[in-house]
């Protein structure tokens, strides 16, 4: 199984390339996806799970990334589809923005805060080489342009405007529990 990297491997810091079509549906790509979802399963720190990951957080250089919500939490479950995206291209984005707390699994004990887009569309191909396109609001459209950024190289630290330890969160949630 694939481990995923840190902040400071080499394929988190460069453009990934992208899939040729007619590799789409190989064997290796095919292990690609079961490598990236099992990483993705995998992991779960301090109870905290992902809900995406890009080929590049397991060291592979290739414009693969997706979506799923590993959370055992019914309620949470639903709320995330399950997609594949390869050769990804985010072709609209709204204009209007917010700051969100983003995360990330190759980063670790860092939070920030970071500017994005409320609504996001991505052209790309399913794990079966067909194309499509989905549009997205609230947190899909944030994970779409946080897992592009992967493919192009850059971290959520990158463009973070203010950034958090982990401790210093889990400290904030105990001071709110303790006023309620």
């Amino acid at each position: 199984m694939a481990k995923l990297v840190k902040q400071e491997h080499a394929a988190l810091h460069q453009i990934a390339a992208e899939v040729p079509l007619e590799e789409i549906s190989s064997k290796k790509i095919q292990k690609i996806l079961k490598d990236m979802r099992a990483a993705l399963d995998g992991y779960n720190i301090d109870g905290f799970n992902g809900v995406a990951i890009a080929a590049p957080q397991i060291g592979i250089s290739l414009r693969i990334f997706l979506v799923h919500n590993s959370s055992t939490h019914k309620k949470e479950k639903g709320l995330i589809p399950d997609l594949i995206a390869i050769n990804p291209q985010i072709i609209k984005l709204s204009k209007r923005k917010h700051i969100v707390g983003e995360g990330c699994l190759s980063v670790g004990e860092k939070y920030g805060a970071v500017s994005r887009s409320t609504h996001a569309t991505i052209r790309a191909y399913d794990e079966n080489g067909t194309l499509y396109e989905r549009g997205a609001g609230g947190l899909l459209a944030q994970i779409f342009q946080h897992e592009v950024d992967h493919l192009d190289g850059i971290l959520f630290v990158d463009r973070a405007e203010k950034m958090w330890h982990k401790d210093d969160l889990e400290a904030q949630k105990f001071k709110e529990a303790e006023n309620e």
